[in-house]
């Protein structure tokens, strides 16, 4: 029962350990700026899937200029500081066109 509980506290439904989920959010401050939002969506927020790649929305508060550069360095970094993990970030700011994945990400997705 005490395994639950703690279990409960840090989103048993997010596949992330909190060292983890801190890596992400402060390599996404660091890039994105402090504001950025990050949300975890897709199979790592299943506790029933298997495997998984970890797939983020970062949501920017301010127009991002160079998108492009901004997901492939989050990417690269969250590698480093992860380990060889496949990693696939959205970012989503007020300049950038909107998809459907964007909508699926915010429907489904986990606030880290």
């Amino acid at each position: 029962m005490c395994l639950r509980v703690r279990l409960t506290a840090y989103n048993a439904a997010m596949r992330l350990t909190p060292q983890e989920r801190e890596q992400i959010k402060a390599a996404a401050a660091a890039l994105a700026g402090p504001q950025a939002r990050v949300l975890l969506f897709g199979s790592r927020t299943r506790d029933n899937a298997r495997g998984g790649d970890i797939d983020l929305l970062v949501d920017c508060p301010q127009p991002v200029t160079r998108p492009v550069w901004l997901a492939a360095r989050l990417e690269a970094e969250l590698m480093f500081r992860l380990g060889e993990r496949r990693i696939d970030v959205l970012l989503a700011a007020p300049n950038l066109p909107e998809h459907g994945i964007h909508r699926v990400a915010r429907a489904e997705g986990q606030v880290l």
